[in-house]
């Protein structure tokens, strides 16, 4: 495996990146990733999920036809191609950087695999007719591979050791509590999203839709939505909280701070596009703005838990004290 990994350094060339350098296409990575799956929400909210309902090609040709929806269709599906340049670049020169990083290597190489994956699965829910399970999955498996985006980002920023590791292991794990109810928070959304008007297809086309209540099953699902929402908000703010609070044993950091009080922002922000597009009974625009900014909230929360950090290790459990030895004897 190391002879492979210094063949492919070889191959990729001699000339060198700076670590700023590298972050910048790190960074770059991480804004197509963003991008396509803005793409991708506008594709399922203007109805033009089977807009080609052939895969890789568009009604067996490599061009759509002069139709709205295959048009769009079709082109978050070109979209996919400046996104693996970005990608694959991002893995190719993790190679070049100097100092190398294994672990930044290891992390680009998620990105490459993660679109490859995404292409996959967008071809699987266009032949399943945009059934609900392909569409949620497809939608999951993007916050998974930002999660990975981001990770790389992060690492790039900073040299092992820049940042020390926190001396604050409440604030860090809630910060990690949050990510969890983030990830659960879209998951319910995509479920409501799944249940209501917005299911990708284009007025006439079958869509299987998440219905296990009949026309209650939207309104179930976007009051647990919104509950698990509202707990989201809740810990977010304890995190704000958590980052405000400094003493000597826990010093405040800067960063923390910032990054919470912007995902606290855009929790408050979705919360009001929630409560806006649910009393307008859901109109595509709101919609498309309440996904957009759901993943920049989800960008937010995973970079304040990164900014949190790892916490110092426990220090280790004192070990039993012997057992005191018998006094010697005392010779006459």
């Amino acid at each position: 495996m190391a002879q492979r990994l210094r063949l492919l350094r070889r191959l990729v060339g001699e000339s060198t990146l700076t670590p700023a350098q590298y972050a910048l296409a790190a960074y770059v990575a991480l804004g197509a990733l963003t991008l396509i799956v803005m793409s991708g929400a506008a594709v399922r909210l203007t109805g033009s999920g089977l807009g080609c309902p052939t895969w890789p090609r568009c009604y067996g040709k490599i061009y759509p036809p002069l139709n709205t929806h295959a048009v769009i269709e079709f082109s978050n599906r070109m979209i996919t191609v400046p996104v693996s340049i970005a990608v694959i670049a991002a893995f190719v020169l993790a190679f070049r950087r100097r100092p190398y990083r294994r672990d930044l290597m290891r992390l680009s190489a998620l990105l490459p695999l993660g679109v490859l994956a995404q292409a996959v699965l967008g071809g699987l829910t266009v032949r399943g007719a945009l059934d609900y399970g392909w569409v949620m999955g497809h939608f999951a498996l993007s916050m998974l591979v930002l999660v990975a985006a981001v990770a790389l980002a992060w690492r790039a920023t900073y040299e092992p050791g820049e940042r020390p590791r926190s001396s604050d292991r409440t604030l860090t794990l809630w910060a990690r509590v949050a990510v969890v109810l983030g990830g659960l928070t879209i998951f319910a959304g995509t479920a409501a999203t799944a249940a209501g008007p917005h299911a990708g297809g284009s007025p006439g086309q079958t869509i299987n839709r998440l219905d296990f209540d009949g026309k209650g099953t939207m309104d179930f699902v976007i009051h647990r939505h919104g509950e698990i929402a509202l707990v989201f908000g809740l810990v977010a703010l304890v995190v704000w909280w958590l980052a405000r609070r400094s003493s000597p044993a826990h010093p405040a950091d800067e960063l923390v701070r910032r990054y919470s009080t912007v995902t606290c922002v855009l929790i408050a922000l979705q919360g009001a596009v929630g409560l806006d597009q649910y009393e307008t009974h859901l109109p595509t625009e709101l919609v498309w703005v309440h996904v957009s900014l759901a993943s920049f909230t989800w960008l937010a929360v995973l970079w304040t838990a990164c900014a949190a950090g790892r916490p110092h290790p426990r220090p280790a459990r004192s070990q039993e004290p012997a057992r005191a030895s018998p006094p010697a004897r005392v010779s006459a």
